[in-house]
């Protein structure tokens, strides 16, 4: 987004106006609850915490010195929010997976359509968990690296100064952090 197109919107969201909201939840929304989807697994607690995420926003919105650098500002504010998130679920967890495992399929005598698109579905749900559980075994820091580069779409450089370091280390930890995911889940993962 340009520049002053997008210090026009925190102007407007900084003085309660409505569209100033709506415009930056337009804006980032969408890599917001990608970045949220791939970090929990769950479209329920994507949702949840881009509507969090948007409550915060509002009161937080008038801290926000415009320096150029909103979007690093506001992927760290999701990113404290998985890790909260993640760290209450660790805390005291759900019967209802924190991995992706949640009931809300169909029972088998409601199923529609050919075996073909429901083992597709079987497969598709299988790798996201086998994913999910991998970047799990990642750590902390290098995982979230990796979904704010590929789910956030944030740049290196981005990263690294919402890191506090050079770009060269956020950009070593990630390409070490996909070798890593490559060795968890086997040569023949997504085939």
């Amino acid at each position: 987004m340009e520049a002053d197109r997008l210090r026009d919107i925190i102007a407007r969201a900084q003085s309660n106006q409505a569209e100033g909201y709506e415009q930056l939840l337009a804006a980032y929304g969408v890599r917001l609850y990608g970045y949220f989807h791939r970090a929990t697994g769950d479209h329920h607690e994507s949702e949840d915490l881009l509507s969090e995420l948007m409550l915060r926003l509002v009161r937080m919105i008038k801290e926000y010195d415009d320096r150029g650098r909103f979007e690093p500002w506001l992927f760290r504010i999701a990113s404290n929010m998985v890790r909260d998130r993640i760290r209450r679920r660790t805390a005291s967890p759900s019967p209802s997976g924190w991995l992706g495992e949640s009931d809300g399929g169909l029972a088998d005598d409601e199923m529609e359509g050919p075996a073909t698109a429901v083992d597709a579905g079987l497969v598709a749900t299988d790798t996201s968990l086998q994913l999910k559980q991998a970047l799990d075994r990642l750590d902390p820091t290098v995982r979230d690296m990796i979904l704010l580069r590929h789910f956030g779409e944030m740049s290196f450089r981005e990263i690294a100064r919402l890191y506090g370091c050079p770009m060269g280390t956020v950009m070593a930890r990630v390409h070490r952090g996909f070798k890593a995911l490559r060795k968890l889940l086997g040569d023949d993962y997504g085939k």
